[in-house]
């Protein structure tokens, strides 16, 4: 019977999906965390592993000797030694797309609860302001339009293209830098330089994978030419903003607000310069994983194992 080991399965199942599918594959065994003192005394005798964020270095590797399969339960890898895997012969398998429809929803979720602030009226209310208010209805602010609004986006893949849908849904103006125009040309995007991006967008998206090119290009420089009013979006990858000059610019008014679920370290420090600011809206990586979204991954891990045993390589990175 294969023998498969979870090592930290609570990301993906905190208890609200079925494992059954999984635990049909074989012998399972699945522990919701692993620190790494415990790593390879659980591991030591899995044919199969899953992670999602688990660290498997080279030395991790080598030191299990079992070991025959990698199945990542993310979409994103580089938690895994990938060139020590090959050179085991160890193949390594993700999950892409899965979360699509997830991120769209969290996205528009930070755009709506930064242009129409629902929260800080809802607090208002709950302090009794409109109890003592002189009029039926009040504002906190000017609450803008989406339809008034251009949403610019910085990556047009799968997740990208979603967001576009629901931009274009609301009536905004969307553009978009990236880096394959022609090949995903969609039907109401213009494309744009990504200096332009930033010049003509209320509202800036980010879902360009990181890489050294592109690492904490947002920035002062790009920030500072927004129109009014400004917003940035983050649900992509923590690395792709200058935390501490993004920092200066919500303090100094720069961009009327920012909304992120990514940072550069996660968990991020009590001091971290992004937390505590009245107009930065931070949730803690959570727009992929919806109910829904997660019971996508296990089917596609599942999946992944099974093509495994059956010899293909399904997914291989």
């Amino acid at each position: 019977m294969l023998k498969i080991v979870i090592l930290d399965g609570h990301t993906l199942n905190p208890g609200d999906i079925s494992w059954s599918a999984l635990e049909a594959l074989g012998d399972v065994q699945i522990y919701p965390r692993t620190a790494p003192e415990l790593l390879l005394e659980r591991a030591g005798t899995a044919e199969v592993l899953v992670v999602n964020k688990q660290v498997l270095d080279a030395t991790t590797i080598a030191n299990l000797p079992k070991l025959q399969f990698i199945a990542v339960s993310a979409t994103g890898y580089n938690n895994v030694d990938i060139a020590a895997a090959n050179q085991r012969g160890i193949p390594v398998a993700n999950v892409a797309g899965y979360s699509t429809p997830a991120v769209a929803q969290h996205v528009f979720a930070l755009i709506l609860a930064m242009t129409s602030r629902i929260g800080a009226h809802n607090q208002s209310v709950q302090a009794g302001d409109w109890s003592k208010s002189p009029d039926f209805a009040y504002t906190l602010g000017v609450i803008p339009e989406l339809s008034t609004l251009t949403l610019g986006i910085y990556g047009l893949g799968r997740i990208g293209q979603a967001v576009a849908k629901v931009g274009l849904a609301h009536g905004m103006q969307v553009l978009a830098h990236h880096k394959h125009p022609k090949r995903d040309a969609m039907e109401g995007v213009t494309f744009v330089s990504l200096p332009e991006l930033f010049q003509r967008s209320n509202i800036v998206s980010l879902h360009a994978p990181l890489n050294q090119d592109n690492e904490e290009i947002v920035g002062r420089q790009l920030l500072s030419t927004m129109p009014k009013p400004s917003y940035l979006i983050n649900t992509g990858r923590g690395g792709l903003i200058n935390e501490q000059e993004l920092a200066v610019c919500l303090k100094e008014n720069i961009i009327t607000a920012a909304g992120l679920d990514v940072l550069q370290q996660e968990p991020p420090p009590a001091d971290h310069p992004l937390i505590g600011i009245p107009n930065c809206i931070v949730t803690p990586h959570i727009a992929w994983a919806t109910q829904a979204a997660r019971q996508r991954l296990m089917q596609e891990v599942v999946l992944n194992i099974k093509a495994f045993v059956a010899g293909d390589d399904r997914n291989r990175v």
